[in-house]
C-alpha cells in the first residue's frame, strides 16, 4: 500500500509527507518508511520552551512565534516470525530561526540539529544476533569520533536505553542500539547521520537471512504478540516524535500511527515460566547489558 500526502499554502504551515507501507508479507508482516517534511512551521509556546531548555548554550533567543523547518527519514519493520527481531530507525534534522537578537546583540540567527538512531525490538534472544548489531553502530561511531565529540558509542547506546524505557512496566522496549538527539549540524555531524543510514539494511538483514526460515510455534507467536503491545504502550505514551507529531494541527494521524504494530495482544496478568526463553529475554530488558 502507497500513501502520500502533501500540503503546501503560500505564506503559511507547508509541509508534506510521503509513507510507503509493506503489509501481510511473509517475513515482513508489516514495514513503513516515511519521509516527513516541514517547512515555515511556527514555534508554540511549548516548543520554545523545550528548545531552550535542551539547547541552553547555543546563546539564542528562541521564542513562540518563531520560524522552523524540519524533515524525518524513518523506517519500522515489523517481521511475522517471533524469531526476527522488529528494527527501527530514523534520521531527522531540525532547523530554527530565532526572530530575535542574541544575548550579545547580533542580528538573529538559526541553527540546526540533528537526531536519529536504530535499534532491534526482540521476542527471543539469539546473543549473536545482538552483538553483531551493536558492533556495526560501535565500528560506525569510532569511525567518526572526531567529528562529533560527547557523542561516543557508549553514550549513544546509554541514551538508546534510556529513552525506549516503559517506566510504568520497569522494561526497555527492546535491546537497544544507538539514539542521539540535539547533534549540532555539521559536515562532520551531516557525514556520520549519513553513515547511520547507510547502515540500517547491513545491520538487520544478516539477522534475516539466519532466523526468518527457523520454525516456531503457536505460543512462540502469541508470545510476540504480547510483546508488541509493550510496542505500542511505548510509542502513545512516550515516544516524543508521536507526541510531535499528533501535536500539528490537522495532523497526518496514519503517517504519525504507521509505525504501529499490525497485530497486538493484550492478556491479563500474564504469567511466564522461570528459565524459559521468554523468561530470558525480560531479564535483559529490566536490566541492559552491554553486548560489545
Amino acid at each position: 500500500m502507497d500513501e502520500t500526502n502533501e500540503d503546501a499554502q503560500a505564506g503559511k504551515l507547508s509541509s508534506g509527507g510521503l509513507t510507503r507501507v509493506l503489509q501481510g508479507g511473509s517475513v515482513i508482516e508489516k514495514g513503513a518508511c516515511s519521509l516527513t517534511l516541514i517547512e515555515q512551521g511556527i514555534l508554540t509556546p511549548e516548543r520554545a520552551a523545550t528548545i531552550r531548555s535542551r539547547q541552553p548554550e547555543n546563546g539564542m533567543n528562541i521564542q513562540a512565534g518563531d520560524v522552523y523547518s524540519a524533515a524525518a527519514l524513518s523506517m519500522v519493520l515489523h517481521t511475522a516470525s517471533p524469531m526476527v527481531p522488529t528494527f527501527r530507525s530514523d534520521i531527522r534534522v531540525f532547523q530554527v530561526r530565532s526572530s530575535s537578537s542574541t544575548d550579545d546583540g547580533n542580528d538573529p540567527t538559526s541553527m540546526a540539529w540533528f537526531g536519529g538512531g536504530a535499534d532491534l525490538t526482540p521476542y527471543y534472544l539469539f546473543d549473536a544476533d545482538i552483538r553483531d548489531f551493536h558492533q556495526i553502530y560501535k565500528d560506525l561511531c569510532e569511525a567518526h569520533t572526531d567529528g562529533i565529540p560527547g557523542y561516543s558509542y557508549t553514550n549513544m547506546k546509554a541514551a538508546c536505553d534510556e529513552y525506549f524505557y516503559l517506566p510504568a512496566r520497569n522494561e526497555h522496549r527492546g535491546t537497544g542500539g544507538i539514539f542521539f538527539d540535539d547533534m549540532t549540524a555539521t559536515r562532520a555531524s551531516q557525514a556520520f547521520v549519513e553513515g547511520v543510514a547507510d547502515a540500517w539494511m547491513p545491520s538487520w538483514l544478516p539477522i534475516v537471512e539466519r532466523r526468518s526460515g527457523a520454525s516456531y510455534t503457536t505460543e512462540q507467536k502469541e508470545w510476540q504478540l504480547l510483546r508488541r503491545g509493550r510496542y505500542l504502550e511505548f510509542n502513545l505514551l512516550y515516544d516524543r516524535g508521536v507526541k510531535f507529531g499528533l501535536a500539528n494541527t490537522n495532523p497526518r494521524v496514519e503517517g504519525v500511527m504507521v509505525s504501529a504494530p499490525p497485530r497486538i495482544a493484550y492478556e491479563y496478568n500474564h504469567r511466564i515460566e522461570s528459565g524459559s526463553a521468554e523468561d530470558d529475554l525480560l531479564k535483559v530488558l529490566k536490566k541492559p547489558k552491554t553486548w560489545v
